[in-house]
């Protein structure tokens, strides 16, 4: 290197909830810099901050930071870049290094991130804006009042059939309905207990679909000038939450490069390859990257095949009811999900709705 040329400080980061431990190392020497604990209260911050401007003046080197994505890295990168620190969020799922590491602890994990940053080995992980951070924040709460709401109907449904009692998912669609199903099941030999148990149940579902609805109004108005939502929802199968969902998890298409199989790999739908000398087998998918986004896409191809009525003559549906008939529905719905990816992958490269009469053609959604 030469002399007119600028060494860096390379800084590994360990950072957790309550504290977060560094270790710093010399490009120009090798030699370590700082190796400290710091907690991420304002203090610890201030103190860490200062600690890396001292460096960087007494040095007259550029200090570089390496953090694994981790719930508060978002706010370590946007923290450090407003001092004029570069900051690169690691990618765990393709560094391995450290979770495969006999000899774990936050000191050896700090200091393999700022020995593989000064190697410029660390793979990047891609940090979404801000929006989009925030819709998928809403997506998940949605989510999980979903799933609470599902778990008090099957209480529900438990209750009454030890009354020898059946009841149907349709008695639960509406305040009104619940209020009916109420007054019908009053009609039976219920103790006390049990009718005010099942009060408080259904006046949970009440409050649940209620908060659902909020959830649900505030995401259309984050996505009402959302170009890619409106390009999703084009596409048989695609529903606002599933539509919403997507356009969240790829709000930045570049990255993938016009690559489909990039794309794929970052849902989790490619299969997983295992070497054994000379042999290659194929295995299963990898599931890797967001669940979420990976369920939307399986969703969607679950919402083609149960419209039959305007998909019957799509190539990709002969396609999946033949794999089906061969190899299985699991298989098939995997396969049918590829192809409504790429189909996906076309649309928003494009900046194109979708287009009914290319699927019944040989070739469907060509992409680069």
């Amino acid at each position: 290197m030469s002399k007119t040329e600028v060494y860096r400080v390379c800084v590994g980061v360990d950072l957790h909830k309550t504290q977060f431990t560094v270790c710093a190392l010399d490009e120009e020497t090798g030699a370590v810099e700082l190796e400290r604990k710091f907690s991420t209260d304002p203090k610890g911050y201030a103190d860490f901050i200062r600690c890396m401007h001292d460096i960087e003046e007494g040095r007259g080197h550029v200090i570089e930071l390496a953090v694994e994505s981790t719930g508060n890295a978002r706010f370590f990168k946007n923290k450090m870049e407003s001092e004029g620190f570069g900051v690169i969020v690691v990618n765990t799922n393709k560094f391995k290094v450290i979770t495969m590491s006999t000899k774990k602890n936050d000191a050896n994990d700090a200091a393999t991130l700022a020995f593989y940053l000064l190697k410029e080995m660390l793979p990047e992980s891609h940090l979404c804006d801000q929006t989009s951070e925030e819709i998928r924040r809403m997506l998940k709460t949605r989510s999980i009042l979903v799933q609470a709401t599902v778990k008090m109907k099957n209480q529900i449904h438990g209750m009454m059939l030890g009354y020898g009692i059946e009841t149907k998912a349709a008695q639960f669609q509406s305040k009104k309905k619940r209020q009916e199903l109420y007054q019908d099941l009053a009609d039976h030999n219920f103790s006390e207990f049990t009718a005010s148990s099942l009060k408080v149940i259904l006046d949970i579902l009440d409050d649940l679909q209620r908060q659902i609805k909020t959830i649900e109004e505030q995401l259309q108005k984050m996505v009402v000038e959302n170009k890619n939502v409106e390009i999703l929802m084009s596409m048989p199968g695609i529903g606002p939450i599933g539509a919403m969902t997507i356009a969240a998890y790829t709000n930045d298409m570049n990255r993938f490069g016009g690559d489909f199989k990039r794309f794929a790999s970052y849902l989790g739908i490619v299969p997983s390859v295992h070497n054994s000398n000379e042999t290659v087998r194929m295995g299963k998918i990898t599931k890797h990257g967001p669940q979420e986004l990976r369920t939307a896409f399986v969703q969607v191809a679950m919402g083609i095949i149960r419209q039959p009525q305007n998909t019957s003559e799509w190539k990709l549906m002969k396609d999946y009811y033949r794999m089906k008939k061969e190899k299985g529905s699991g298989r098939a719905i995997i396969a049918l999900t590829r192809k409504v990816a790429r189909i996906v992958f076309s649309m928003l490269n494009k900046r194109e709705k979708f287009d009914p009469t290319l699927m019944v053609r040989e070739k469907i959604y060509q992409t680069a």
